[in-house]
């Protein structure tokens, strides 16, 4: 492994606050997951006490109300704590991002005793979140789900399946989303059903090529009863609270892409700083020194991508098309830096012995989550030219 230590980012930052956040992040990230994360991911091992630390820390509620235990910060400073904490290892920099889109019906369209009621123990109690909109029938298209509620005196039952759930089997909680009414997007309402409700079930994990310490499952509800207080917002609103969560978890997964791509390039970097080849080190040859340089400057140019659009966000404008494209550029980026960093290592980047291989199979499903990158180019074009003609 090469000794060489990454500098920290440079980092624009609004206030001291973010500035000391940002500082315990990276010691977190240092102390508490970057030394475990090979082996546990190699493992398949969920840290889930490494979530729990985040909680005690004032992590998983960071872009919601101080009110009900979230942190109060922006996304611009929200964004940056996921990358940190993703190039330390990205089971937990995407599991963060997940809670928060968990997290994200309840606190912007519940009612107000429903998040007096479960947001403190969402955002700063332990819990962990899982997010359910996807099924086997239905990803890109998620509009035709099956999965269906339906009323039963003063409450709902609920029965389908959802797939490709990351913290299926281990969440405390799941946003559910189901039909209660006609077909298409005006018949989804959404929910928020405990983890341990009786009829709530996770098929085994997924066997996947990256990312084997977060579990992705498929999660059965089989007659799960649930009380109408735990309905989210109105009755068939479920698509448009689904839509409007994604585009802000869309700036999580592109947050996370870059944490992955930064720590490519850092690994790259260090090798070829040591790595003596002809009497040199590689980092003096410039085929390398180019690769090293379009590297950094896709990476700067999606950082500023992705802060750009939450900075709209934070300032309550429209960001749907700028999410769209930095989910797109971001996570672009981080599977193009890390393939390139697998061949600054050349023999070396081949082998589980440095990380770069990790990075590289981690990269790859950033490109297919929460819309997949051909699902954002129809996203970004509708924006730019207008909709499809029928």
């Amino acid at each position: 492994m090469p000794d060489r230590d990454p500098q920290p980012v440079e980092r624009q930052l609004p206030t001291d606050e973010a500035r000391d956040l940002l500082a315990l992040v990276r010691e977190i990230a240092r102390r508490e997951i970057a030394p475990k994360a090979a082996e546990e991911e190699d493992a398949g091992r969920f840290p889930r006490e490494v979530f729990t630390l985040l909680s005690q820390s004032g992590l998983l509620g960071l872009p919601y109300d101080a009110e009900y235990g979230g942190g109060e910060q922006p996304y611009e400073v929200y964004l940056q704590v996921l990358e940190e904490l993703a190039a330390a290892r990205l089971t937990v920099g995407l599991g963060l991002s997940v809670h928060t889109l968990a997290s994200y019906a309840l606190a912007t369209y519940g009612t107000k005793q429903q998040q007096i009621e479960h947001l403190p123990a969402m955002l700063g109690g332990g819990l962990l979140g899982a997010y359910c909109l996807s099924e086997p029938s239905s990803g890109s298209d998620a509009a035709s789900l099956r999965t269906r509620a339906v009323r039963e005196g003063d409450g709902w039952v609920i029965t389908g399946g959802k797939a490709w759930i990351t913290h299926g089997g281990v969440a405390d909680f799941y946003t559910v989303m189901a039909r209660t009414g006609e077909d298409g997007p005006r018949g989804i309402t959404a929910f928020l059903v405990p983890g341990d409700a009786p009829g709530l079930s996770a098929a085994a994990p997924e066997k996947k090529m990256g990312m084997k310490g977060s579990p992705t499952a498929q999660v059965h509800f089989d007659g799960v009863r649930v009380g109408d207080d735990r309905r989210i917002g109105e009755e068939g609103q479920g698509f448009t609270i689904a839509l409007s969560a994604l585009d802000s978890g869309r700036l999580g997964i592109a947050a996370c892409a870059i944490g992955v791509a930064q720590a490519a390039l850092d690994e790259a970097v260090a090798y070829a700083t040591e790595r003596r080849q002809f009497g040199h080190p590689i980092a003096d040859f410039q085929g390398l020194r180019f690769m090293i340089a379009d590297m950094a400057t896709q990476i700067e140019a999606g950082r500023a991508l992705y802060l750009a659009a939450a900075r709209l966000r934070d300032a309550g404008k429209p960001f749907a098309k700028q999410a769209a494209m930095a989910k797109l550029h971001c996570t672009d980026t981080a599977m193009k830096v890390t393939t390139d960093a697998v061949q600054i290592l050349g023999g070396y980047g081949y082998t589980a012995d440095f990380p770069a291989e990790r990075y590289m199979r981690e990269a790859k499903v950033l490109q297919i989550v929460e819309g997949t990158n051909q699902i954002q180019r129809m996203v970004i074009a509708r924006h730019v030219a207008g909709p499809e003609a029928r």
